[in-house]
């Protein structure tokens, strides 16, 4: 390799390195979507669910009515940690899910993603009103 060619691969390096050493912040990773929000997730028949978290009620879906984005994607929660009310599969457990919400309305707008809890997680939370 040339001097040349040292000189310019140097030159590349350090434009390269320049913004870090000047103080210019690395580009931070991107921050998931909407928050997230841990609670009750309550479905007692076809096309009704709500969640109940320390800030209140949480409307997402209403039969024949409203329905959240992404509540199609929810996955089955009733093989484990959930409470049957009514029929075979509709009741209650307890979940964290990272949505978007409308807090005037009471509403979550958008599930990104729902993770089941242990039934136990919720029971303990003093925060939480009783199922």
């Amino acid at each position: 390799m040339t001097y040349l060619n040292r000189l310019g691969r140097a030159c590349a390096i350090l434009a390269l390195l320049a913004p870090l050493a000047a103080g210019v912040p690395a580009q931070a990773a991107p921050k998931s979507p909407g928050e997230m929000r841990c609670g009750w997730l309550q479905n007692p028949s076809p096309g009704n669910w709500w969640m109940f978290d320390n800030a209140g009620e949480w409307t997402i879906g209403t039969q024949g009515g409203f329905q959240a984005r992404g509540l199609d994607e929810v996955p089955d929660l009733t093989e484990r940690d959930w409470v049957v009310t009514n029929g075979s599969s509709y009741g209650y457990g307890c979940v964290c899910m990272r949505v978007q919400t409308d807090p005037k309305q009471r509403r979550i707008t958008r599930i990104h993603s729902v993770a089941q809890k242990p039934l136990k997680v919720c029971r303990t939370d003093k925060k939480l009103p009783k199922p």
